[in-house]
């Protein structure tokens, strides 16, 4: 994106033309207030007080409106970034790599290594393409299917190991479960999206070697807590709500390491709040790192239907 037009959307310029017309409207009160207090004009007085303090909440609306539209610009302009970066690279990388076959003579390991490379290049499109789709029928995720009774850990276990694929890591190295039995009334897709985004996250974000942890504990009034907790840096007080909008990444696509698109938390924030639940995110104690807690109804009862396996 052109750099003009990231300086457009820049919030200093709405934040100081606030600030000026704000400053302008109280000095004109002021000035009002003394003028018509001498003249004791008590009813243009408090008519033009009235009318002042309408302005000034009227600027500090636009000001408000005009913040909230450059964000989300900023955060469009992100999410625009990154997913071309997104498109570009593994096509880039296909290309690359189908030229070279057609045009060398290789070895069979070496032809064997670039079709792994280019099956891993389709999967992180895959992957990728997917998750645009999900923001954009989210509302629709699972319809074709009716919810059902799910047992958490099986949900769980099988979205850790995904994502560990994903990620190309041991499952039993990185992934450790806490998991008191419990199940969940909900479509099996709604709920394999919301942590298999939580653990690709976690796994992500997580330090060097990753070490994510996922606890499942009973709550109060038949609620169920699940908590995804990983060794990273953690996530800064300030961004903890923010994290969950729409594009919304911490930083600059241009400076940023980790690869992304700003979707993931709002697909699971979306996907919990249509399950009657919660999700929200805390230091993990005595260690750097975060916790992702959902709040969801569920209960302890298992089906006699129902069996657990990894």
């Amino acid at each position: 994106m052109p750099d003009a037009l990231r300086s457009r959307m820049t919030l200093g310029i709405p934040i100081t033309l606030g600030v000026i017309l704000m400053t302008l409207n109280v000095t004109l009160m002021i000035f009002w207030i003394a003028v018509l207090a001498r003249s004791a004009g008590w009813s243009a007085l408090i008519i033009g007080v009235a009318v002042f303090a309408l302005i000034l909440v009227g600027l500090s609306f636009y000001l408000f409106l005009m913040i909230k539209e450059v964000r989300l610009n900023q955060r469009q302009a992100n999410f625009i970034d990154s997913v071309t970066h997104e498109l570009k690279s593994p096509i880039a990388s296909l290309r690359l790599y189908l030229e070279t076959l057609e045009m060398r003579s290789i070895s069979d390991e070496q032809r064997t290594k670039f079709y792994r490379v280019m099956e891993e290049e389709l999967e992180r499109l895959d992957h990728l393409i997917t998750q645009l789709l999900e923001v954009g029928r989210i509302d629709a995720i699972g319809a074709q299917s009716d919810p059902e009774e799910l047992s958490l850990e099986a949900v769980l276990r099988k979205c850790g190991a995904a994502a560990c694929a994903h990620h190309k890591r041991e499952e039993a190295e990185t992934i450790s479960y806490d998991v008191q039995p419990m199940m969940v009334f909900a479509r099996r897709l709604v709920l394999e999206t919301i942590f298999r985004n939580l653990l690709d996250n976690a796994i992500k974000y997580a330090g060097d070697p990753p070490q994510v942890e996922v606890q499942v504990r009973g709550g109060d009034r038949g609620r169920v807590i699940i908590r995804i907790i990983d060794n990273g840096l953690g996530v800064p007080h300030e961004l903890r709500k923010r994290i969950f909008g729409m594009f919304f990444r911490g930083g600059s696509e241009l400076t940023r390491r980790q690869k992304g698109t700003g979707l993931g938390l709002y697909i699971v924030h979306t996907l919990v709040k249509l399950l009657n639940g919660r999700v929200s995110v805390h230091d993990r104690v005595g260690r750097s790192g975060s916790v992702f807690e959902v709040d969801l109804p569920g209960h302890r009862e298992f089906p006699e239907s129902v069996t657990i396996s990894r």
